[in-house]
């Protein structure tokens, strides 16, 4: 059983042959695919799904915290699976997402809301960009 079918089990969560293709889709995505994506995505292997299924699917996943939710400045919702930390940057001209993790800023988050007087319990960051061009 793979880690993100085995985490809804543990949520209660009841397994479906619907929501286990839904949940492969989303585990072996390489991108962060909007409700449409994973919707042609997993007709390919079912073709009973409907997009209502993984509209419902992804919200309940999204209110088990088992998926995040992006928005990206797009005008509508991009998916992954909430598994390791990490943040994004945007590339504003392409939209592809770049996943990135670094040291220095998490020290720097932690500082930052420590100095405020804060613990800090929860963020999200993401970064916009377009890339440098070389002469």
């Amino acid at each position: 059983m793979t880690d993100i079918v085995q985490r809804c089990v543990d949520a209660g969560l009841k397994m479906t042959g619907q929501r286990r293709v839904i949940l492969k889709v989303l585990g072996q995505a390489e991108d962060h695919p909007s409700v449409e994506d994973v919707y042609e995505r997993a007709r390919l292997l079912d073709e009973s799904i409907s997009i209502a299924t993984v509209y419902r699917t992804l919200g309940l996943l999204d209110e088990l915290e088992l998926v995040i939710r992006h928005e990206f400045q797009e005008g509508y919702a991009r998916y992954e699976v909430n598994s390791d930390h990490h943040h994004h940057l945007v590339d504003l001209e392409t939209g592809q997402v770049i996943e990135f993790q670094n040291q220095e800023l998490e020290k720097l988050k932690e500082k930052i809301a420590r100095d405020l007087g804060y613990d800090l319990v929860d963020h999200r960051l993401e970064l916009y960009g377009k890339k440098i061009k070389r002469k």
